[in-house]
């Protein structure tokens, strides 16, 4: 599984960007970037996020 950023939802607040324990998040001025082979699949980020923009997805 890997993190998914709805890109329409987010408000670019940086809540998941700072939970991260990998930092496999980023925020930059326009979007979150997701960085997969950082990824841990812990699902912190999804919490975190206050307008629920991220989910879990498989891996491609």
């Amino acid at each position: 599984m890997v993190a998914v950023v709805n890109r329409d939802k987010c408000m670019y607040c940086g809540a998941c960007t700072s939970v991260c324990p990998k930092l496999a998040l980023e925020l930059l001025e326009t979007r979150i970037k997701v960085y997969a082979d950082k990824c841990i699949d812990c699902g912190l980020c999804v919490k975190a996020c206050p307008v629920g923009a991220i989910r879990l997805e498989e891996r491609k």
